[in-house]
């Protein structure tokens, strides 16, 4: 049994992605598809078709300390290498919209601007916390773009996009996800916008 990482191809392969999710703070990552049980049901059946999903990375937390404040607090995750992704509900008439929205941290979702336009509607709020969960079978606080439904757009600030790494909930609140934010803008349903965080 090798003793230093680097000397077979699993301690080496295991470096590899150790240095990939460097922005992990003091959490290790290990691959997603190693351990499906750390995420959402819609997000275990939905991870494997995801572009490059070797490059995805999750790994246990403290449910209590699940929103973004307190989980970089404690983990030790920098705001900016954080992303959130919030479920926004658009009306015009009797007609109703949802998007999932994905910005940085550091930033709000212009709701009200970029995109109450983008979805066409008169007006346009996040939606309420049961409906979130209802629609997407995932926990507050833990929603994902990965598995959403599938006729719902995802809108990926062009931040997210081009981040190197990002933190991402894991569709329950006891994980996360750690992932290249062009993995995110490759999704099927991923529009990048410029200016979607403000």
């Amino acid at each position: 049994m090798p003793e230093h990482p680097g000397q077979d191809g699993r301690c080496g392969a295991f470096v590899r992605l150790a240095g990939m999710w460097s922005f992990a703070g003091s959490l290790v990552p290990v691959p997603v598809s190693e351990r499906l049980d750390l995420v959402a049901d819609p997000v275990a059946r939905a991870v494997e078709a995801v572009p490059d999903a070797a490059s995805i990375g999750v790994a246990a937390i403290d449910e209590t300390l699940a929103d973004t404040a307190a989980f970089c607090e404690h983990y030790g995750v920098r705001a900016e290498d954080s992303a959130n992704c919030v479920i926004v509900k658009g009306k015009r008439g009797g007609d109703i919209r949802y998007a999932a929205c994905l910005v940085l941290a550091t930033t709000r979702a212009d709701v009200n601007g970029v995109v109450r336009k983008r979805l066409d509607v008169r007006s346009a709020s996040f939606a309420p916390m049961d409906e979130a969960v209802a629609l997407t079978g995932m926990e507050y606080g833990g929603i994902t773009p990965i598995g959403l439904p599938a006729e719902w757009p995802i809108l990926v600030d062009a931040a997210v996009a081009a981040s190197p790494g990002v933190v991402v909930g894991a569709g329950i609140r006891g994980a996360k996800l750690f992932l290249p934010g062009r993995v995110l803008a490759s999704l099927p349903a991923a529009e990048v916008i410029d200016g979607l965080g403000r």
